[in-house]
Formats: structure tokens, C-alpha cells, sequence
């Protein structure tokens, strides 16, 4: 079986039908919804609907454009294990399942694709089988069960509007809508990792690297973002939807750029980045920046699924260690791994005319164009200073340090690894220009003052300015400083350690109450009695006493009937 051979040549082309589908429904200004008809008994129907909007279809085809070269890569990284076929099954179906979660607008119907993203994530997460991976799943699966039990909540909410329809739902200033909007909002937060659900993200890099690379850049953790873009015209009528989000996605970015900065594991570093992505996405879309939250997550996904494939040729250069201490001086011998790390980390942090360019700049620009809080304004500025600080140490220590390895290393870039590397950096460099050119709705021009303009710029000169001198000084941070970052503000034990601190009290429960008086007056408790009952009454019961008091039971009725006739 060659299963593995075929996918990328598959899903690259479908992705380039589905990059024409959106152009066409965009200069179209229309959208294609199919429903499949399950059951229909009188005026009872259901039905699977399949929505085919600009939005939809341009994400999708960027999905698979990226599980294309991403699977490319795995053929290369995953040649040694027996069961690749198996692997990218596995891999197929997640991606499947994230298009099913794109392209159905019906919130009932929506679970079959958001459920099979946490099925597939947990079997991925737990491909390799050691404790730690099967611990880091475990982490992942309970963490999206809570958006899974909030998302069913949600939906049985609707029985007041009579459907569930994304397009269709409305506000009114009732109980139930309010609880329905911070239910929808809860399940994309668990999905995206936003606090207090932020420690399942890092524990995810237990997966292959490859899977890491879809999780992190276009799938799992954006599947919270669209399901808020698609729900968006109903939830953002509650007043306090955008203010509650706004709050979790600041600190979410505020506290994973400061996690990052005190890192040493380079895929926790790429995956605590992605969250601080994230945070700014949903700061965006409480903004009421639709468009730039979407044209950002696609931007996002490009160089993050870059990012992700530099790593994992490193991870498989370097003995799949993973430490940013034992590698260095990469420039020199491997330039085209170094060339595409600079470019997507310079990418990440919005060096001008690069792919996130053009979504932060704007964003900035909106924000005080748009008069909002200095408090919001300064924060945003302070989350891409970090970003930029932790990007130039990253990129320092791989690509200039003195390296700690063996000088008997033999390092080397293979074709299934440099070409899906060649066409996302450049994808990375040209996407949101393209993007904008082909839709330019998804920009807005505004009229701010000159050094307000240049004041980004400013902000990423100051910031590679402070990790030039914090990576040669080779500054040391406090220990509790840094066991405080390490541990996300402490997320990571509440997130776990909590939670087993919990598990004797249940054992206490289970040994006095399940297996003590519920057994004893429960069925099996009401069993052994009859049973006993039974068997007393079998061991001392006369039988023919028995079987007299039988036939006067049975003659009584005759006797009755012959005195009273």
C-alpha cells in the first residue's frame, strides 16, 4: 500500500480548484449552499447543509495547500516508521474533518466535523506510545471535551429559534440568547487555546512534527477562530461578548510571548508563538475587524506550517533533540532550513511587506483611528515588541550561535524536505499582498499621522535591538520569573496537578459510598437479599405443607362459589 506517495499530489490539486471556486464566487458576489436530505417523514426534515462561501472555500483551499506540503514533508520524516500509511490516514481524516467543520453552516451538523478534529488530534497526539505523549493527549481530549459539552449545550438552546442555521440565527435580549452567545464563545476559546485553556497547546508538541505543522498552523486551533467568524453576525450583538473577549485574548498574548521568551524547546517556542497568533486574532475579531482577524489567520497559517517544516528537518538533523542550546551556526551549513526560518520568523513579526505586514499594520492603524482604549493600544504594542524579542533570539540561537553538538554531524536538506520548504517561503512572502490584490475588500485605508505610522517599525527595532543584547550578554533571568513563564502563570499545574490533588478524595468516595452502602441498598445489594430470602425459604420450608396450602389456595374459589349460589 502507497497511500503515502499520493496524498500531497491529491490534496494539491484540490487545492487549486478550491483557490479558483472562491475567486469565481468572489467576482460572482454569491455562495452555493447544498443540503443532503437524510430523513423526511410529513413536514419533518433533516437534512446536512453544505455552505460554499468566498471565505469558506478560500480557507479550505489553503488547508490543503498546506497539508499538501506538509505531507510531502512527512514522507521524508516519517520513512523509518512501518506504519506511515496508517499515519496518513490518520492525517487525511483530520484534514477532512476540519473542511467538514468550514464548509457546514448548521450548528447540530457542525459537531461531525469539530468532533472529528478532537477524535483524530487525540489519536495523532498519542502516535507515539510513551507516557508522555499519551499524556499530553489525554490533556488535549479533556480540554476540548469541555468546548465539545458547550457546543451541545449551545445547540439545545436553539429549540427557541426552531433551527440551527449560522446565517439565520438572531439576538433577542433574552436569557437563553445570552447564555447560547457565552457558550459558542466558550467552545471556540477551548478550541483555540485562549486562558484559562491555554496549557493543552504546548503539551500538543508530543505529536509527530508533522502533525504539529497542521495542528498549530491551519486545522485544530484555528477551528475555534472560524467557528466564531462564522457565527459572528449572531454572537456579536451581546454587549459583553466583545469585552470578555477582548480581556482573554490580551492577557493570552501578553503571557505567551513572555512564555516564549524564557523557552528553550524550540517546538514549544513555535507552538507558544501560534498562541500569541491566536490572541491577536481574537482581539481583532472583538474589534469588529472581521475581515483583517480572517485575512491574518490565513497569513498565520502559511508561515506557521513553515515554521514547523524548518524544525522538523532540524529535529531530524540533530537526533530529534529538540534544544535551542545544542544547535547553532546553521547559516553556514544549511542556507536554504536558515533562509526559511529568518523569512517566516521576520514574517511573525510583521516586518514590513512580508505576509502578517499587512493584517498588524492595519490593525494598529484601526485601533487608533478608531479612538480605542490607550490601555489596548499600549498592550498590543507591548505583544509585538515580545513577539519580535523572542523571534530574533530564536532565529540567534539556531542560526549564529557557537553550536554544542558533535562536529561529526552530518547535516543535510533532502528533496522531500526543500521543496515544500521553496514554495511556502514563497507563499510566505507574497500571500497577503496576493490576497489583497485578488480581494481587496479585506483592506481599508486610513489617515493617521506620519510618526504614528512609523511607530511599529520603531517597536520592532526596539525589540530586536533588546535580544541582540540579551542573546550576546547571555543575560540570566530569575529563577522564579522564569519557572513562572515556563509554567504559562502557572497554568500548566492548575491545568493538571490540581485536578490529581482532587483524585484521592474521589478514590474516598468510590471505596465509602460505590463500593460500600450504594452497592449494599443499590440492585445488586436488593439482589443478594432476595437471593438469601430465597434460599432460607428453599432449606426450612415445608414442601408438603407447601403444596396443601396450594390446593386450599386453589379450592377456596370452588367453595365460595358453591355456598353463595
Amino acid at each position: 500500500m502507497m497511500f503515502h506517495k499520493y496524498v500531497p499530489m491529491l490534496l494539491m490539486t484540490m487545492s487549486l480548484m478550491m483557490m479558483l471556486c472562491s475567486m469565481v464566487l468572489f467576482y460572482m458576489d454569491s455562495l452555493l449552499l447544498i443540503e443532503f436530505e437524510l430523513i423526511a417523514m410529513k413536514d419533518v426534515c433533516i437534512s446536512i447543509p453544505l455552505l460554499f462561501d468566498m471565505k469558506g472555500v478560500l480557507f479550505s483551499s489553503i488547508v490543503l495547500f498546506i497539508s499538501s506540503n506538509v505531507m510531502m514533508f512527512s514522507m521524508s520524516y516519517m520513512e523509518m516508521d512501518k506504519d506511515i500509511d496508517r499515519f496518513s490516514i490518520f492525517v487525511f481524516l483530520f484534514i477532512l474533518s476540519m473542511n467538514l467543520l468550514i464548509f457546514i453552516p448548521n450548528l447540530a451538523f457542525l459537531l461531525i466535523g469539530w468532533d472529528g478534529l478532537g477524535i483524530t488530534s487525540f489519536i495523532l497526539v498519542i502516535y507515539y506510545l510513551n507516557s508522555k505523549s499519551l499524556g499530553a493527549g489525554m490533556i488535549t481530549a479533556i480540554t476540548n471535551r469541555i468546548g465539545d459539552v458547550l457546543l451541545l449545550i449551545s445547540i439545545a438552546l436553539c429549540i427557541g429559534q426552531c433551527h440551527w442555521y449560522a446565517m439565520d440565527m438572531w439576538f433577542y435580549d433574552l436569557y437563553e440568547n445570552k447564555v447560547q452567545v457565552m457558550l459558542i464563545l466558550g467552545a471556540g476559546m477551548t478550541k483555540s487555546a485562549q486562558v484559562p485553556f491555554s496549557s493543552w497547546l504546548p503539551a500538543a508538541m508530543a505529536a509527530p512534527t508533522p502533525v504539529s505543522a497542521l495542528v498549530h498552523s491551519s486545522t485544530l486551533v484555528t477551528a475555534g477562530v472560524f467557528l466564531l467568524i462564522r457565527f459572528y453576525d449572531f454572537l456579536y450583538c451581546f454587549d459583553y461578548f466583545n469585552v470578555f473577549l477582548l480581556s482573554t485574548s490580551i492577557i493570552t498574548m501578553v503571557m505567551s510571548g513572555l512564555a516564549a521568551s524564557v523557552e528553550w524547546d524550540m517546538k514549544k517556542i513555535i507552538a507558544l508563538s501560534t498562541l500569541s497568533q491566536l490572541g491577536l486574532m481574537m482581539m481583532t475579531l472583538s474589534l469588529n475587524m472581521l475581515d483583517l482577524a480572517y485575512l491574518h489567520m490565513v497569513s498565520h497559517a502559511l508561515f506557521k506550517a513553515l515554521l514547523f517544516i524548518c524544525a522538523g528537518n532540524l529535529i531530524m538533523n540533530f537526533f530529534h533533540s529538540q534544544d535551542l542550546r545544542w544547535m547553532g551556526n546553521l547559516s553556514m551549513q544549511m542556507p536554504l532550513t536558515s533562509s526559511s526560518i529568518l523569512l517566516s520568523s521576520m514574517a511573525m513579526s510583521g516586518f514590513p511587506f512580508l505576509s502578517s505586514f499587512y493584517t498588524k499594520d492595519q490593525i494598529l492603524e484601526l485601533l487608533i483611528y478608531n479612538s480605542w482604549s490607550m490601555s489596548v493600544v499600549a498592550l498590543m504594542y507591548l505583544s509585538i515588541g515580545i513577539t519580535v524579542f523572542y523571534s530574533v533570539r530564536f532565529c540567534i540561537n539556531l542560526l549564529w550561535m557557537v553550536p554544542m553538538h558533535c562536529v561529526l554531524v552530518s547535516l543535510n536538506e533532502n528533496k522531500n524536505v526543500m521543496t515544500p520548504m521553496f514554495i511556502m517561503s514563497l507563499m510566505t512572502v507574497c500571500v497577503s499582498g496576493i490576497l489583497l490584490w485578488i480581494y481587496p475588500n479585506f483592506y481599508s485605508l486610513v489617515h493617521i499621522d506620519k510618526l504614528v505610522m512609523l511607530m511599529p517599525l520603531f517597536i520592532i527595532f526596539i525589540g530586536f535591538y533588546i535580544a541582540l543584547v540579551y542573546s550576546i550578554t547571555s543575560t540570566n533571568v530569575e529563577f522564579k520569573t522564569q519557572l513562572m513563564n515556563n509554567y504559562m502563570w502557572f497554568m500548566v499545574p492548575l491545568s493538571t496537578q490540581v485536578i490529581l490533588n482532587l483524585l484521592p478524595n474521589t478514590k474516598l468516595c468510590l471505596e465509602l459510598l460505590d463500593q460500600s452502602w450504594l452497592e449494599y441498598l443499590g440492585g445488586y445489594g436488593m439482589y443478594w437479599i432476595l437471593n438469601y430470602m430465597y434460599m432460607c425459604f428453599v432449606k426450612y420450608m415445608n414442601w408438603e405443607l407447601m403444596w396443601m396450602m396450594v390446593k386450599m389456595g386453589l379450592l377456596m374459589p370452588v367453595m365460595f362459589f358453591v355456598v353463595y349460589s
